[in-house]
């Protein structure tokens, strides 16, 4: 079930935070910046798969940090241009896909809940009135609490539950 909340992602008790990024992206901005700042190993790790796997759009990287901290990098957006360029914007299509992927990590790793932002609509530029309902097609269905971080509140510990 969909649960929008208020308050700051990075002090959701939920099993596993999600977000959107692109293919190597620096994490430079928004969310992903927060998330770099506060855990500095998860943006090693995710540095180094980039420069091994090279994801592609559409495609997720799952983390997990030493205290049971669990990120999920969603490559929402297309990869920048060329090295040092700003990443592309988030596309209708890489959300989707995502999504889909999201889901059956979710279901194959039993997780027990998830929190993520209004996916793709600040850096990725798209409309949430578009992304809300791929949202609730891909995530709607799952029997645990999706946490979908609608109003940002620095600092501020979510209603979640």
């Amino acid at each position: 079930m969909l649960k929008e909340v208020a308050g700051d992602i990075l002090r959701s008790k939920a099993e596993i935070v999600a977000h959107g990024v692109a293919p190597n992206d620096g994490f430079a901005n928004g969310l992903a910046l927060s998330l770099r700042q506060e855990w500095p190993a998860m943006y090693k790790d995710f540095r180094h798969y980039c420069q091994t796997f090279s994801p592609k759009s559409g495609e997720l990287w799952a983390w997990a940090g030493a205290g049971g901290t669990r990120i999920v990098s969603l490559f929402t957006q297309e990869p920048a241009p060329s090295h040092g360029s700003n990443p592309g914007k988030a596309t209708i299509e890489n959300v989707n896909h995502c999504l889909k992927a999201l889901s059956k990590l979710v279901e194959s790793e039993k997780v027990k809940s998830l929190a993520l932002p209004r996916l793709a609509t600040g850096v990725g530029g798209l409309d949430w009135k578009v992304v809300k309902p791929l949202l609730e097609k891909h995530l709607g269905h799952l029997p645990i609490p999706v946490y979908v971080y609608a109003t940002y509140q620095q600092g501020v510990q979510a209603k979640e539950g």
